[in-house]
Parts: C-alpha cells; structure tokens; sequence
C-alpha cells in the first residue's frame, strides 16, 4: 500500500517547536530545543553534538557534547528527526 505524506500546514519541523528534536545529519546527530524553521534552516538552542548514543531507550545520550552557542542546521543535510529523548 503506497502512502503519502500531506503537506499540511502546522505539521513536520513547524510542529515540533518548542520540543527537544533530534536530527541525524550526514556528519553528525544533533540534539537541541528547537526554536526556528525556515526553508533551508532549523536553529535549536540548548543544543549537542552526539558522538555516542548508547542505547536509544536510555533516558540520557553515552556522549553528548553541549553547544555554547545557538547550533544552526542546513535542512539539506537532515537525514532524518524526531523527538526522542
């Protein structure tokens, strides 16, 4: 069964403001708050480089390095996101 996604107003990226959003990237999986979306950006703040995940039902990450600054992604390297931890 082929199923399609809707572009539907207020869903995807847009609907995740405000939450802790993981984005698996070519290089690197990032995690922050994410607080903007536009066409070729998100910007989280709070956010982490992850370089060990450790389990993905653990409550934490096994190494997550924190950002002193705003952490801007180009949507163009996004793999994949979601609310995971």
């Amino acid at each position: 069964m082929k199923r399609l996604i809707e572009d539907v107003e207020g869903k995807g990226l847009v609907s995740l403001i405000g939450q802790r959003v993981t984005f698996f990237c070519m290089n690197y999986i990032y995690t922050g708050k994410l607080i903007g979306v536009n066409e070729s950006d998100v910007l989280l703040t709070d956010a982490a480089i992850v370089y060990e995940t450790g389990s993905f039902s653990d409550a934490d990450w096994e190494d997550a390095q924190g950002l002193p600054n705003n952490l801007y992604i180009r949507t163009s390297s996004i793999e994949t996101y979601m609310v995971l931890k």
